[in-house]
């Protein structure tokens, strides 16, 4: 196979690949390259490119596609790769010779005076910023335009025209052509996007949601899973992809597959807002699929804490489902495999079997009839856990080998109870259940895409619809570990109360700590789709919340580190009521009621027993400003206890702009007693978990300083606010009602700071 794989003109290393893959390898049409393509092989890698896509798509024997295509390419009929194109609609019944040709181009004469006129055209709406840049402007971006135009024209000649006609205008290179240009201090290279899908334009996508930017992906369409890269083609392909859209009546199709071990974290909003939010962009449906295959980790609080927070960033499951409402069929399936010689009964040990190169199974040519009576022995509990498995016939992009499907676990499923003690594994389920959903589009993180070789493979090894994989960067988050086992640790050590602890990066720690949902998914919005994995700072995300909450957060005045203030000359004989908008600039948002009194209280930091320079603030020889009720104060008396400063006497005055402060500070009077939560970084570095940077291990950076708990006086109007209610406490940072609350005193989490301000020193 290696000596055939070589006529294709294909690298060394891909040829090993190839070799590896037992579908490929057991393809008729590999050991015939030589009779298809003569013994030199296809002329060029373009052609090469053709057969192996022949070879890779049609796992079986296709000599009438395989004869037409390589004869007629490797002739000269076409320079186009067009003919893989048609074969992908044409792979059961008779090839029409006509069709196939007018597709590849046949009978269709570009002249030179058809490529003069395209380039000149192309030249010609170009033409002031060519000779304004000359030799340095970019003509490739025309080039492509003109190809596409005259889809069958030499592309060598056409860029020969090209570079004519551009000498025409010109004229020959100047030395100033030949210089390189010269970089201007400061001036940042533009880097290039790494986006597998279509890409919006970076500004453009900032402003829009993950719907709104998700319509602007260029997947496929439902039916056409034929015309991706990579999938596979059988003779009833067509036959499956025809009932499927029966079916689904060409509707998309997502599933969001989480397993039911753990709390959702910010990682996973990314994935739920790609896959409900595509499904939203095409009016189609998602669902929430439990991938409940391994009952030792699985807990019902599990299963609640992921449909609540699916509901919570404001999707709906279209339905919700279960790996295990499908044991059945797939046990049936794996019987199938068996029998076909693709799956058989191995005895090797877990840590045998672990690390790049195994050694191989001495069972894996074991008669199908030994091993499917020995299936039946699992299934029946007459093994040990760890005593048989059952694996695939098959070795994956990442060089694995004969992936395990089914192993023995002694434990009861939360759904099945004692019914079955084997368990398919999730490389063995995800693809089969998103089969039997007829998934459009599986969307997953890029680590799965050395597992789509058996995704596809395992679709087609018992003969159903075979969605198409597609595969997305993953999203991760400084300063934080969002591992199940180390998240428990923290838990378990005391550094963090529970699952939903504000400092953590879990979806319910964020809903906790404030951040609305609307923040969370546009940020996921503003990522794109790139491939690369994407590592964030906090404060991206931070800055999304700022931006939501700061026009959506009712604005309240509450002092954490109090001082009392008593007015001496207060003008009134009672309380005043201070009208205060609840979101500057939204009439709409209305407004709530605060007292003021003679006795109030300030920040301790808003006053200083010294001048200082730059200091804006209260001092025994500088004014202050009240927010909202319009008066200036002065002080009169610096009273002090036992224990320094016990309360200050000042004079107050209508504000007037001959009195006019330099600040203006924030106060409570008749104020409700609460508690606020003050939250820190959780790790002092970046990188908590690299053993570079941390050589005692992710719980050796814990910040113990990460939670400062204040009591602290708030104005009137929250009193009555509910759980997850936000506000903004005025010049402080925005705060939400944490679930602790009670009627006799609320607990505020501070959800992010405000953004720093000089002006407020």
């Amino acid at each position: 196979m290696g000596k055939s794989l070589h006529l294709l003109r294909i690298s060394k290393r891909n040829i090993m690949l190839k070799l590896s893959n037992q579908p490929l390898s057991a393809n008729r049409n590999i050991v015939r390259l030589e009779f298809f393509c003569g013994p030199g092989g296809p002329p060029n890698n373009d052609i090469g490119n053709v057969v192996l896509f022949l070879i890779e798509s049609f796992s079986r024997d296709f000599h009438v596609q395989l004869t037409l295509t390589a004869n007629f390419v490797i002739s000269g009929g076409t320079q186009s790769t067009k003919p893989s194109t048609f074969l992908q609609d044409h792979v059961s019944g008779e090839i029409d010779r006509v069709s196939f040709e007018k597709s590849c181009g046949v009978g269709i004469e570009v002249s030179q005076d058809d490529i003069e006129s395209a380039v000149a055209k192309a030249i010609a709406e170009n033409k002031d910023s060519i000779v304004a840049q000359r030799y340095r402007f970019n003509v490739g971006p025309l080039m492509g335009t003109v190809r596409s135009s005259l889809k069958w024209a030499d592309s060598s000649k056409v860029k020969e025209e090209f570079d004519l006609q551009i000498l025409t205008l010109l004229g020959p290179k100047r030395e100033e052509d030949l210089v390189k240009p010269t970089k201007i201090k400061g001036e940042k290279k533009e880097t290039k996007p790494n986006i597998d899908a279509k890409p919006a334009v970076a500004q453009e996508r900032q402003a829009m949601t993950m719907t709104e930017f998700l319509k602007t992906v260029n997947f496929h369409a439902p039916g056409e899973n034929h015309k991706t890269d990579g999938y596979p083609i059988h003779p009833n392909t067509h036959d499956l992809l025809k009932k499927h859209l029966q079916r689904t009546g060409g509707q998309v199709r997502t599933r969001f597959p989480p397993e039911p071990n753990g709390i959702l974290h910010i990682g996973h909003a990314k994935a739920i807002n790609i896959n409900f939010g595509y499904a939203a962009a095409n009016n189609g449906v998602c669902f929430l699929r439990y991938d409940d295959t391994n009952p030792e980790k699985e807990e019902e609080k599990f299963f609640i804490g992921i449909k609540d927070m699916v509901e919570w960033l404001g999707y709906k499951p279209y339905k919700i489902t279960h790996s295990s409402d499908n044991f059945q069929q797939l046990y049936e399936w794996a019987v199938l495999l068996i029998n076909k010689d693709l799956a058989y009964i191995c005895h090797q040990k877990p840590e045998e079997v672990r690390g790049r190169d195994p050694p191989p199974s001495p069972w894996r040519d074991r008669p199908r009839a030994e091993s499917l009576q020995l299936f039946e022995d699992m299934k029946n509990g007459k093994f040990d856990e760890g005593e048989a498995t059952l694996r695939l016939k098959l070795t994956l992009e990442e060089g694995k080998v004969d992936p395990v499907a089914y192993r023995i676990k002694y434990v009861p499923h939360h759904r099945t109870g004692n019914v079955w003690c084997i368990y398919p594994t999730y490389d063995y389920t995800h693809c089969l259940c998103d089969a039997i959903e007829d998934i459009t589009h599986s969307l997953c993180t890029k680590e799965f895409q050395s597992r789509r070789s058996s995704y596809y493979w395992l679709c087609n090894a018992v003969d159903i619809y075979c969605p198409v994989q597609w595969e997305y960067g993953r999203l991760n988050m400084h300063y934080t570990v969002v591992s199940k086992r180390k998240i428990a640790k923290l838990i378990d050590e005391g550094f963090v109360r529970n699952w939903d602890d504000p400092r953590l990066f879990t979806l319910t720690a964020l809903r906790r700590r404030g951040f609305p949902y609307e923040a969370i998914n546009n940020f996921v919005a503003t990522l794109g789709l790139t491939g690369a994995q994407i590592t964030i700072h906090p404060d991206a995300l931070e800055a999304s919340v700022r931006d939501v909450l700061n026009t959506s957060a009712k604005r309240a005045m509450v002092v954490l580190e109090p001082l009392k203030v008593v007015i001496t000359n207060f003008p009134h004989n009672s309380p005043q009521d201070i009208k205060v908008p609840n979101i500057p600039g939204n009439d709409a948002a209305g407004e709530h009621t605060v007292l003021f009194d003679k006795e109030l209280w300030i920040e301790a930091t808003d006053f200083k027993l010294d001048d200082e320079r730059g200091y804006r603030r209260l001092t025994p020889n500088q004014t202050v400003g009240l927010r909202h009720c319009g008066y200036v104060i002065k002080v009169q008396e610096v009273v002090k206890g036992a224990s320094g400063i016990d309360h200050i006497k000042v004079t107050c005055e209508p504000a007037t702009e001959q009195n006019k402060p330099k600040a203006f500070i924030h106060w409570v009077s008749h104020p409700v007693h609460c508690e606020a939560r003050l939250y820190e970084r959780l790790f002092k570095h970046e990188t908590p978990e690299d053993s570079s940077i941390v050589p005692g291990g992710f719980i050796t950076d814990v910040n113990t300083d990460s939670l400062t708990v204040l009591h602290v006086l708030a104005d009137l109007s929250v009193k009555g606010a509910k759980v997850y209610d936000k506000f903004q406490f005025e010049r402080i940072g925005f705060f939400s009602v944490d679930p602790d609350s009670t009627e006799r005193c609320l607990v505020f989490n501070r959800t992010v700071s405000l953004k720093e301000d000089k002006g407020k020193i």
